[in-house]
Order: structure tokens, then sequence, then C-alpha cells
């Protein structure tokens, strides 16, 4: 609305005063976001507080183009900040260095990537690594297509799959921890970039096994049941929680959740790096408030000393790094 009524107002005033009149369009900054649909409910809930913080002077835009999709977009320059649900990739580095494009590298928050089932779902009650692989390895296309061929009590029926886009960070991450390499999968499922298309798909199919960020499955519990996960390192099931997630339990589907700053957007734009240190001092309340899992405090106490020094690069090698604990997070920032 604001917006309608500074365009208005300046379109009424310069056909009262003539073409001569130039309307101040500096009047609202605008931030532009783009990247992980995973990231952006944290994302955009900072981008609403701000906002309002700021009474209309600043715009925050937030796309979801996925991780990937972020990453092209950042790294050509287009966009100040990037929501990322890995770490960047190397060959996303080498877009950027070949643009001049240096970033601060930010963890927000942890994920519990969820894999979840329809709620008329009644056979399954947790799943292993090797039945999550033995369906969505690549060589499973085409051939595994019932429940009963991962386990033979299952019934007869088909599976009806659903995930992440091949742009998406979760896509990245899921075929890491699952299949064993990144980007690798079978091709024949329902793929979107977008994790509401992914619930919706979960909610109305019966015979549906999805995978998706926990802040989607926390805000659709009463249409969706989520499957514990056996963990490689005790043998126990274990549901995606703030709890499991925070002691290490959820293994190997927990992940930290990041931002990118565009180092020259934060030195050069006010608002942006007033925006950046809105979104670390503020992390901690607004994460958990969206599904999330917060950082403990010292991890947002380094993250707003990196932005204040200006600190590029990453701790990570590169791409998806599976079993990356908060305790390692917080031991890696520490030691950068």
């Amino acid at each position: 609305m604001h917006n309608k009524m500074v365009l208005s107002f300046c379109l009424v005033t310069t056909l009262l005063l003539g073409a001569g009149y130039a309307c101040n369009s500096s009047a609202q900054e605008t931030i532009k976001v783009d990247g992980s649909s995973t990231v952006y409910p944290i994302t955009e809930a900072v981008a609403e507080e701000f906002q309002n913080a700021k009474r209309g002077k600043v715009r925050v835009t937030v796309g979801i183009s996925g991780t990937g999709g972020g990453f092209k977009k950042f790294c050509r320059g287009e966009t100040d900040i990037s929501n990322a649900s890995r770490p960047i990739r190397k060959i996303e580095m080498e877009a950027c260095s070949q643009n001049g494009i240096r970033y601060i590298e930010l963890p927000v928050a942890f994920d519990g990537l969820s894999v979840v089932v329809n709620l008329q779902n009644s056979w399954v009650d947790c799943m292993s690594v090797e039945e999550l692989k033995k369906i969505w390895e690549p060589e499973a296309q085409g051939k595994i297509k019932k429940w009963n061929q991962v386990r033979p009590q299952w019934p007869d029926a088909d599976l009806k799959l659903c995930g992440a886009g091949v742009d998406s960070g979760t896509y990245d991450y899921f075929t890491e921890a699952i299949v064993g390499k990144e980007h690798s999968s079978r091709g024949d499922y329902t793929a979107s970039e977008d994790d509401n298309v992914l619930v919706q798909f979960a909610a109305n199919e019966k015979n549906a096994l999805c995978f998706f960020g926990f802040a989607y499955y926390e805000e659709n519990k009463d249409k969706l049941k989520a499957v514990p996960i056996k963990s490689p390192v005790d043998g126990n099931c274990y549901l995606p929680s703030a709890e499991n997630v925070e002691n290490g339990k959820y293994q190997p589907l927990s992940r930290p959740l990041f931002i990118y700053v565009n180092a020259e957007s934060l030195a050069k734009k006010p608002e942006v790096r007033e925006f950046v240190e809105f979104y670390i001092n503020n992390a901690k309340e607004l994460v958990p408030q969206v599904g999330y899992i917060a950082l403990p405090e010292k991890v947002y106490r380094l993250a707003l000393e990196r932005v204040k020094a200006g600190k590029t690069g990453t701790v990570f090698a590169g791409g998806s790094e599976v079993g990356v604990s908060i305790e390692e997070i917080v031991k890696r920032e520490t030691t950068e």
C-alpha cells in the first residue's frame, strides 16, 4: 500500500508540475535477497520486523530460487544477500571470484531436514538411511516403485515420491546424506523448489514419501506425519525435533542454514549493514518462531564480529557436509 501511495503521489505531482519534475526515487531503499526456500521463512520474518522498524523507508525483497539458483544470481552481483541451506560450493566460489564478488558467510540456524508421509500411512514407524537410499539412489529409477520393495511387510502400493528440486540446497544435502553423493538421485519424482507445493502433495497423496525443511513440517503437523530416522550412531529412531537436532541425535539429516552477504553491498549500502546486524541480533528470537533451531548466543556474537570486521570467505570445504553439529559450528566459528 505504501509503495502504491508513493507512486501515485509521484505521478500526480509530475502531471501537475510538468515533465521536468523528477520524483525522488531514493525515498525507499531496496535490499535484494534470494535463494533457499528452507531459509526463506527465517529471512522473511526478519525482513518483516525490519521493515516495520524502518517504517517503510527500506524494502526487503525475498525470492525462492533455491540455494543453487540464489547463488547464480548472487555471484552475478544481482542480489545483496543469498539464503543457503548448504555451504557454498567450489563452482559457486569460482563464479563469485570471476565476477569480483566477495562474501561473508553467516550461519543463522539449524534444520532437521524432514522425511514425511501422508496421515493415512499406518505402516511406516521408522526408516533407515539404507532404506531411504534404496528408494532414492539413481539405480532405483524405474525399479523401486512399490512400498513392499523397500520392506516386504509394507503394502503392495505405488510409492509416490516428492522432494526438493535440483536447484535446492535441500536436494544437495539430502542426496549427500542419504545416497552418498551430492546431486545424485533418481529423477522420477515430483520436484519443486517451493516447499509448500511438496507439503500439498504429501497431504493429498496417501502413498506419498517426501523430504523438505523442518519448518514446513512443523507448520503442517496436522496434515502430515514425520518419519523417525534410524540413527547410524546408536541405532535408535528419532523424529525431527528441536531437542533431537540440538543434542545431535537426529542424524544424518541435521544441518546448518546460512545467509551469504555481498561484502560490497555491506560496505557501500548502509541499509544492508543495518539489516544484516538486525538479522543476527534478532535471529535467536525469530528462528524458533518459524520452526527452526536457533544457534547458541556465542555463534551469533561471533557472526556479528565477522560482519563488523568484514571477514570474507567460508569455513567449509565446499558444498554439503554431512554430520556437522551445532558444537562443530561453534568450534569452527571460534577458531576462525
